[in-house]
């Protein structure tokens, strides 16, 4: 797809321009509602669906359908940011008023960042097509890392360990021993120091960067336009804020989410090595979008419903064994209660 320099531009003042609306309407701290992250939620997957519309206009089908597939993949991928978050907020004892703000600045650090992966992403595509071989295989081999993670118990009880480019920054300019409201820096003793507020937005914005490494190879398997790629992450990145508080409290029930994304990393992986072939000459069948497409929503969907078929068989299951417990202490209190009884009556008679 041929991308101009003003639709570039005009995509990117877009982009703020939405921004700067979400970010004026919850520019006041409070605790977000299910309500109100239900309703940002379906806006920013409405947005990106009109903006899917508005390629398959002007471009044609194949844009529009790298678009979604892109757009999907990214966000399935960024639903393991979640977990990171909850640890995150976790670590630094993040006031629920004020994580809406927090996720917002972070989350704009971590599109800005990510946008530099893929402009040096297109650049090495561009000069290097046997690239193409080294994201397949490293896609492939990530996703055999979930599969052993997932099959391990995962990290799930991990703790978050702060960067070296974070520990830098605490070390030069000091870091408060409390919230300031939402102020990222103060005057203490007459040093300018950061709050926990900056240090926890600087978190989760480089935090992200381990993530870019999986999803921004990932994406580039699915399309080469550049355009599509940092649009997909856009959308993908800005309406993740509100899944926090959507799904945050549904995501250890995604037990089976890891197997999934392997799946989807190992497919787009083989899908990289096969046009990485077929780039060199070789005549091996590629791997088309509508198959990508419907081969990612299948997965996600399987994944959905036997997580949660899986969640709800663990929940029964912990039920059965509390009311089990239960039983077992009031036999064992009667039991305590008759031999009372029969000990009172034995003084009695004696």
């Amino acid at each position: 797809m041929n991308v101009s320099l003003s639709l570039w531009a005009l995509t990117i003042v877009g982009l703020a321009a939405l921004i700067a609306v979400d970010f004026f309407i919850g520019r006041k701290p409070h605790d977000v509602s299910i309500k109100e992250a239900g309703i940002w939620t379906a806006v920013w997957v409405a947005l990106a669906g009109f903006f899917g519309l508005g390629l398959l206009v002007l471009g044609g089908g194949r844009p529009a359908g790298e678009f979604f597939a892109g757009f999907i993949t990214e966000k399935s991928l960024s639903v393991d940011n979640l977990f990171v978050f909850v640890l995150i907020m976790a670590k630094f004892a993040v006031p629920s008023q004020y994580q809406r703000r927090v996720l917002m600045i972070g989350v704009l650090i971590a599109l800005v960042l990510r946008a530099g992966f893929i402009a040096a992403g297109a650049a090495i595509i561009a000069s290097f097509s046997w690239v193409f071989f080294l994201f397949g295989a490293f896609l492939i081999w990530t996703a055999w890392k979930l599969v052993q993670e997932a099959r391990s118990g995962g990290d799930e009880e991990a703790d978050f360990e702060e960067n070296k480019l974070l520990k830098a920054a605490e070390r030069r300019f000091g870091v408060t021993d409390r919230y300031h409201g939402t102020r990222l820096w103060i005057r203490q003793n007459g040093k300018r120091v950061m709050t926990p507020m900056l240090v926890v937005m600087l978190a989760i914005g480089t935090t992200d960067i381990l993530f870019a490494l999986d999803s921004i190879p990932a994406i580039f398997g699915l399309t080469q336009d550049p355009y599509i790629v940092f649009t997909a992450n856009a959308f993908a990145l800005m309406g993740l804020r509100q899944l926090y508080f959507l799904i945050g409290g549904l995501l250890e029930k995604l037990v089976h989410l890891s197997y999934g994304l392997s799946v989807i990393l190992g497919f787009i992986g083989v899908k990289l090595v096969l046009h990485a072939l077929h780039e060199s000459g070789a005549h091996v069948p590629e791997i088309s979008i509508p198959v990508s497409l419907g081969v990612i929503c299948a997965v996600l969907a399987v994944t959905t419903v036997t997580s949660l078929l899986a969640a709800r068989k663990q929940t029964a299951e912990e039920a059965r064994r509390t009311q089990a417990q239960e039983e077992r202490q009031e036999r064992q209190r009667q039991e305590g209660q008759e031999r009372h009884e029969v000990a009172a009556k034995g003084r009695a008679d004696a």
